[in-house]
């Protein structure tokens, strides 16, 4: 049965939306955070495993340095106090996803803690998400549900268990209540994991590929009638995993807590799920607090002493932010600020500049993945960087233009040819024979002829005026199949003409 909602405008209209994110965010370490076992994203089920990381009786976890020092890059490039002793607790849970029944993370005392992220929004105006903590932890394996729909448990079979995950190292950044957000709220939350995903990247702590789980987001969702009341009960929608699913999980829960609210309902503090091909969220179970985790301090670890001098290697080796970098190139490019804002919303910095540096000119590298890639990535509903083609093969067909052998069209045709994976754009424009027509006595005679055709346009050339010239330069590429350059076809048009 369809939840009732309300329209959106209404309901942060008539209460005050207060959000918060929870982002797991998984670390590139080669290793396990607590065991030796390889890292490898798509393996063989259950074969990156150790006794450790299955929780075997008599295996101790050891600390993987590394990612200790990827937890402190993160604290420093969200403003965090970085604590000088931090401990890891037993977070007691039993799913068949988690093989020693209890997850190793950090508790009351995390690494990092009382940080900030500021992030831009689409009008280039800067709001500021305060962070709660963001602790070091390790994941739990992976359930595979079959025989349901859509690989939910409802309805399934049986359920398939794969621990390769388990013990992968990551860190959690946890928000504290995002208040003041209202009708921007699901905005203001895009705009935060964009920038997150960003620094993370930047920072070379993880890969961030949100379709390949290695960051996602636990989205919680309250409303109250005024700023100043208390906050209201939350719902807490798990491991979503696009940027557009959280957005619209923010608003689904918001229209559908107000509706909930105004027929003197009550909204339950639960787990719920986002479904995509439905675009709501559906309940699970309901959603305990601290306490019942029965933290303690696992027995098996000591605290973990992190030293000034430590911290301040650490920073010495910070590299370029993503908001200094963008300054950087947008001065480098010469782009306006909307231009770049356009960017930044494409997610096609990144391969904006990988495009540049493999030879294009930045706004033909922008003229490509915000023009035609992005409209065809839209349409198969997939990001820039999951389309068939790389920055290098963009690169090389904005050198195919300039060299005169590609004319726009013939460019379009060649993009086409690489999407469909037919090769390189060169091999395209081989097998295709897409070329510019370099035969100027075969260019000529389509020329001559597209004259003897039009004997009127011929008139209102001659007179000066030039308005008809394009179909003339559209006679002759219909003659050469498209493989004419126009502006060649113009200046033989206005030789023969005088």
């Amino acid at each position: 049965m369809a939840e009732k909602l309300m329209k959106f405008s209404e309901a942060v209209k008539r209460f005050d939306p207060v959000i918060g994110l929870e982002t797991h965010v998984e670390l590139c370490t080669n290793t396990k955070l607590f065991c030796p076992a390889h890292i490898e994203f798509g393996g063989e089920p259950n074969t990156q495993l150790t006794p450790v990381s299955l929780g075997l009786p008599g295996s101790l976890p050891v600390i993987n340095e590394t990612a200790v020092d990827f937890a402190i890059k993160l604290g420093l490039a969200l403003h965090c106090e970085i604590a000088e002793w931090s401990q890891f607790a037993r977070k007691n849970y039993f799913y068949p996803d988690m093989p020693r029944d209890y997850q190793i993370s950090q508790y009351d005392k995390p690494t990092n803690g009382n940080g900030y992220l500021d992030v831009e929004l689409d009008d280039g105006s800067i709001f500021r998400v305060p962070i709660e903590r963001a602790h070091i932890e390790d994941d739990a394996g992976k359930n595979t549900h079959v025989g349901g729909a859509d690989g939910r448990i409802e309805g399934a079979d049986h359920s398939l268990v794969d621990y390769n995950r388990a013990g992968v190292p990551l860190i959690e950044i946890v928000t504290k209540p995002i208040e003041g957000a209202g009708e921007r709220a699901a905005e203001i939350a895009g705009a935060y994991m964009r920038t997150l995903r960003d620094i993370v990247r930047a920072l070379g702590i993880s890969h961030a590929r949100m379709e390949q789980g290695n960051m996602r987001a636990d989205v919680n969702v309250s409303l109250r009638n005024k700023p100043t009341d208390p906050l209201g009960t939350r719902s807490e929608t798990k491991n979503v995993n696009s940027f557009r699913g959280i957005e619209k999980t923010i608003v689904y829960e918001i229209r559908r807590q107000a509706a909930l609210l105004s027929d003197g309902g009550e909204v339950l503090q639960e787990t719920r799920h986002w479904d995509e091909a439905s675009q709501t969220t559906a309940g699970g179970r309901l959603k305990t607090d601290a306490d019942d985790y029965r933290y303690f301090p696992d027995p098996d670890l000591v605290m973990l002493h992190i030293t000034k001098e430590h911290i301040d290697r650490i920073a010495k080796d910070m590299p370029e932010m993503p908001r200094e970098r963008r300054n950087r190139l947008q001065g480098e490019w010469k782009f306006s600020d909307l231009e770049m804002r356009d960017v930044i919303n494409a997610d096609a910095l990144d391969l904006i500049e990988d495009t540049v540096k493999a030879g294009a000119t930045a706004s033909g590298a922008k003229k490509w993945w915000l023009g035609e890639l992005s409209r065809e990535a839209n349409a198969k509903g997939v990001s820039l960087e999951e389309l068939p083609i790389t920055p290098a093969d963009v690169a090389e067909v904005e050198k195919l233009i300039a060299s005169g052998k590609l004319n726009d069209k013939l460019a379009k045709k060649t993009v086409s040819g690489v999407l469909a994976g037919e090769g390189t754009p060169d091999e395209v424009v081989k097998k295709h024979g897409y070329e510019v027509v370099q035969d100027t006595g075969a260019l000529e005679a389509a020329v001559d002829k597209a004259l003897a055709d039009n004997p009127d346009i011929v008139e209102k050339l001659k007179s000066g005026n030039m308005k008809p010239m394009g179909a003339i330069i559209g006679a002759v590429m219909r003659a050469t199949k498209g493989q004419a350059d126009a502006k060649a076809v113009s200046g033989l048009v206005m030789k023969k003409l005088h």
